[in-house]
């Protein structure tokens, strides 16, 4: 058999294994995080947040109507399928160029690969392939309906288009692989930037073919490669939009002609100069001008799938990221400007503070009839004292403790400015090593569970691990004296060092073979890898690991790791006859790697049968009151809200405000349309009011020609005063600039208590306030614009449509606290003078009948870390629901409540006591365990206590096990475990007078763990 068919034929086997894998453990609806607005947007055809993803909305569009005319019916299954689709394909390419690179080191050029050389490549492909199908990073996007799996089929297709081009160089025509290249980066483009970082191993791979490659060629070559990424992503992707952006404004503002005009204009010339400029290289005969020329623009074709964008964005769909409605939009939205800037080669350290603001570039928003002026980009001016070269440590904010995260890290004192040691420690330490390497072994060596790693001062969680106890146990402790709740933890995989060592031989065997090929996977390695880890610039304290953002250096890893299986052979090939040899190199690398993997990695892939997603969502919108608005605050209390009410159809009379989002005016704005079921919203300031950085923040300054002790009206104080561009209702700052302000801090709000009445979401026992008081903390001195909608939107709507939120953080700095009532998952603003906290008959009636448990009933399906976070939190509102039924004395109701809990989330799927961080899982089950108790349920009860007393004995011993150093580091942690026993031991004193009372001082171990002793860090 000819080598091409061979080869054809095994790579489809190997794509027809992975998509076989992808599909049987693929999500069985949609995932947290990104998946339900992604899902949402291509449900109908909506605008995702920035720099979005058009090719992705269509063709997952377009999938879903095929999946539909086969007789499916979910489109979040249909966009599953994509993802696992095209992350198969992935393995197809990768698999044939594993191939491409072993048969130029195992068969001599020009000529027939012997039986056995077809063999030995088959082998190399089939291995690598499939160890980068069942490493833990690709296989966590490759069955989700995320943009990363799609993203990686056109980084594995581009680079394999390239090699179909070195292989068929000489031929007639050859360049037209370049092109299509580039075509397919342009379509890249609008699934995800990452496929450009392949462009330098292109430029290598060209420069090797063509020239005579010395260290200079090479060199320069290297830098070209580096050049022409930069022109893609500056010229290519930003400048031609900002520039038909400007060209636009100058077309409609100074011509008065239509909205695009210039926008099309722009492009209509930009055709003209390609087409003089092919002519200008076929009369001179430059052949690479030509190429380059073609090139731009099958890149700028595939990118044209933004306009899209621009024409949906213009049908106002529920899902509008940005407002992408014009040209001068879509600018920001490609920059990701919502998103701030950050420094990369010169910037300001963390301690830095702005010494002055400069205006730069002008901000425009398309009006009725033109493009509006709405200020200027502004840029904060630093002391040169606090500038540096390559900054790292650079985030002063705290919203998430990105400041602090720096300073302990760095072991800095308050207020001590970091050096540029203190700099290259923190990229080296944090971002290369532990956000980066450690991602690397989890994929290649193994992994030690689950839970959010941070830093590796934390030897519990989410560190890499191999398998191998005497090296585990030097790095990290006794890994045997684990808890079980992880030491079992289905991600808790051993890989024994084998991926990497076979890698490792992949990388030695081509370097000496082929030291050109060498270098371009090394460069694919380098800029799929630590490029990206400079570039980010991550500070600490991520919301979420970020493994899936280098998975295209995991690719490159995987095409060493084939390359790996051909220096095995060759070893063993002066030992045995080459045919045994042969075979036993394959053999024992498919059982070492891939098998392994698979098998150490499929429990905690799985995701066939979880529906968490949808079920929160359903859960969090069926314990609203019809018409309700409901705030929330994360990805993961909106996205799987979006998703259900646009694609499930659950409760779209709910509208969903993200109090992240409430401080951009786009935003703002979209609440003024009805959508879905849902009518509009009064954010009482007009579009012009909210435009750019109007009113982005007011003081509170209160008055002294006003009485204090009063309380004033909050609708009129936002409208008429707040409101108000007269400059005696503001105060002066900056510059001769002056900004509104809040002349007091007490607020009242009238109440319709008849039309409250009505309601169904109030009780009949409610105690109805006429009017609804409060006063804004008084050690806040400023609210910023997300806040400010959030009052105005509760002033306007007067009690019409109930109010809800999705967490009670956050309203305490609003003055709002004591009249939120818990109403299930979600916290309703209640204008009562008898608040209990909860309203009992509304949450059990919609426990009961409405909440569903994302598949937690079903034996074996895995909840990672962020699963359970939102299992324990659907947990402790049966729990809370059960505890106020016993507290009225209804313990019959209360036990059968809890009892639903305990059938609806087995312990086996999700523990009552774990591990995790802080001990937030055992604190939350604390909650049930107390619930229990009133209830009268002493079996659950004696179960969730025992589980909780077992788990945190053995995390106390645990502790104990740990090296004083380790200890030392661990003290929040171990703390936080002693806390959690003292206050299981009183519940228990509680609850069940005569129970055995534990000594928290006589733990055994170095006797650095002591009652009393302060938390530490």
């Amino acid at each position: 058999m000819t080598f091409n068919r061979l080869n054809n034929i095994t790579g489809w086997i190997v794509c027809i294994i992975a998509c076989t894998v992808y599909l049987m453990t693929m999500e069985a609806n949609a995932s947290l995080w990104d998946a339900g607005e992604f899902i949402s947007s291509v449900y109908k055809m909506q605008v995702p947040h920035p720099p979005g993803a058009p090719l992705f909305v269509m063709l997952g569009r377009v999938t879903i109507v095929i999946y539909q005319a086969f007789g499916g019916s979910s489109p979040a299954v249909a966009v599953n399928i994509l993802s696992a689709l095209c992350s198969g394909f992935t393995i197809l390419f990768l698999f044939w160029t594993i191939t491409h690179f072993a048969r130029k080191i195992v068969v001599a050029k020009g000529a027939i690969p012997a039986q056995g050389q077809l063999f030995n490549i088959m082998a190399a492909g089939i291995v690598g392939a499939l160890a980068y199908t069942f490493s833990d990073s690709f296989w966590f996007s490759a069955v989700e309906g995320e943009v990363y799996a799609m993203s990686s089929l056109f980084t594995a297709l581009v680079f394999w288009a390239m090699l179909k081009w070195e292989h068929n160089a000489d031929n007639p025509g050859a360049d037209k692989w370049i092109v299509f290249i580039f075509f397919m980066m342009g379509l890249s483009i609008g699934v995800h930037l990452l496929n450009l970082l392949t462009i330098p191993a292109i430029v290598m791979i060209y420069y090797f073919r063509r020239y005579k490659a010395t260290p200079w060629g090479t060199f320069w070559a290297f830098l070209l490669g580096c050049v022409v990424t930069g022109f893609v992503q500056k010229f290519v992707i930003q400048y031609t939009v900002s520039g038909a952006g400007w060209m636009d404004v100058q077309f409609v503002n100074s011509f008065g002609l239509p909205f695009f005009s210039g926008f099309i204009f722009f492009f209509i010339l930009l055709t003209i100069l390609f087409y003089f400029g092919l002519k200008y290289a076929a009369k001179k005969g430059w052949s690479y001008l030509k190429l380059g020329i073609w090139c731009s623009i099958f890149m700028l074709l595939g990118y044209s799938t933004y306009l899209t964008t621009m024409i949906r964005s213009n049908a106002n769909p529920a899902v509008d990221m940005y407002n992408v409605d014009n040209p001068n939009s879509l600018v920001g939205y490609l920059g990701r400007d919502q998103y701030g800037d950050f420094p990369l080669l010169y910037g300001q350290v963390f301690t830095a503070q702005p010494e002055s603001y400069e205006e730069t570039s002008i901000k425009y928003t398309k009006g009725k009839t033109q493009y509006e002026e709405i200020g200027k980009d502004v840029k904060a001016v630093y002391n040169a004292e606090d500038m540096m070269l390559f900054p790292r440590v650079w985030d002063a904010s705290q919203d998430q403790q990105h400041a602090t995260f720096y300073k302990d890290w760095l072991g800095l004192a308050e207020g001590e400015k970091p050096s540029f040691g203190d700099n290259l420690s923190f990229f080296f330490g944090y971002q290369v090593t532990w956000m980066y390497g450690r991602y690397f072994m989890w994929n290649f060596v193994g992994k030690q569970n689950d839970i959010q790693g941070f830093s590796p001062a934390n030897v519990r969680d989410g560190n890499w691990i191999s398998g191998i106890g005497p090296l585990d146990n030097l790095r990290l402790g006794d890994q045997s004296a684990m808890p079980s709740s992880i030491k079992n933890n289905k991600a808790n995989n051993k890989l024994y060092f084998l991926p990497l060592i076979l890698g490792i031989l992949g990388i030695v065997f081509q370097y000496f073979k082929t030291k050109k090929d060498f270098l371009v996977t090394g460069l694919l390695f380098f800029f799929t890898g630590f490029a990206i880890v400079l570039y980010l610039n991550q500070a600490g304290n991520q919301p979420r690991e970020r493994d899936y953002a280098y998975v295209g250096s995991f690719y490159a890893f995987a095409i060493w790791i084939g390359l790996g299986v051909l220096q095995v052979q060759e070893w063993l090939r002066k030992k045995l006859p080459e045919n045994i040899a042969t075979g036993i190199a394959f053999g024992v690398t498919l059982l070492a790697v891939p098998i392994l993997m698979a098998n150490q990695e499929w429990d905690d892939h799985d995701r066939g049968k979880k529906v968490l997603a949808r079920d929160l969502a359903k859960d969090y919108l069926e314990s609203c009151a019809p018409n309700a608005i409901l705030f929330t605050y994360g990805d993961n209390d909106t996205y799987p809200l979006w998703y259900a009410q646009e694609v499930e159809g659950i409760r779209p009379d709910i509208r969903v405000i993200n109090n992240s989002l409430l401080g951009i005016d786009w935003y703002i704005n979209q609440l003024r349309y009805k959508v879905n079921g849902s009518d509009a919203i009064d954010p009482i300031w007009s579009a012009e009011q909210i435009q750019g950085r109007n009113r982005d923040y007011v003081y509170i300054n209160p008055r002294q020609d006003l009485n204090q002790n009063a309380y004033y009206d909050l609708y009129t104080v936002m409208k008429d005063f707040v409101g108000s561009d007269d400059p005696n209702m503001k105060v002066p700052i900056q510059k001769g600039e002056s900004i509104n302000y809040l002349p007091t801090r007490k607020f009242k709000i009238t109440v319709d208590r008849e039309a409250l009445l009505k309601d169904p979401g109030m009780l009949k026992t409610d105690t109805i306030l006429s009017e609804m008081v409060f006063a804004l903390p008084e050690n806040k001195n400023v609210i910023m614009k997300n806040d400010l909608a959030i009052l105005n939107i509760i002033a306007a709507n007067k009690f019409k449509r109930p109010i809800y939120f999705t967490a009670p953080y956050g309203l305490s700095e609003l003055g709002l606290q004591n009249y939120l009532r818990k109403d299930g998952l979600t916290y309703r603003l209640v204008p009562i003078s008898n608040n209990t906290g909860t309203n009992v008959e509304w949450m059990v009636d919609k426990l009961k009948n409405k909440f569903s448990f994302g598949s937690a009933d079903i034996k074996g399906v895995y909840f990672d870390e962020h699963n359970r976070l939102h299992l324990n939190s659907i947990r402790a509102t049966y729990a809370d629901g059960a505890a106020a039924l016993a507290d009225q004395g209804n313990k019959p109701e209360a036990v059968n409540l809890l009892n639903m809990a305990d059938k609806g989330i087995l312990e086996e799927n999700h523990p009552y006591a774990m591990v995790s961080s802080n001990n937030q899982h055992n604190y939350l089950n604390l909650r049930f365990l107390e619930a229990s108790y009133k209830a009268g349920h002493t079996a659950l009860a004696d179960k969730v206590s025992k589980a909780l007393h077992k788990d945190l004995d053995e995390q106390m011993k645990y502790y104990n096990a740990l090296s004083p150093a380790s200890q030392d580091r661990m003290q929040r942690e171990i703390m936080g475990a002693r806390q959690m026993q003292e206050m299981l031991q009183m519940m228990e004193n509680q609850y069940k007078p005569g129970s055995k009372i534990i000594n928290l001082g006589q733990e055994p171990g170095s006797g650095v763990i002591k009652s009393g002793t302060d938390s530490g860090n």
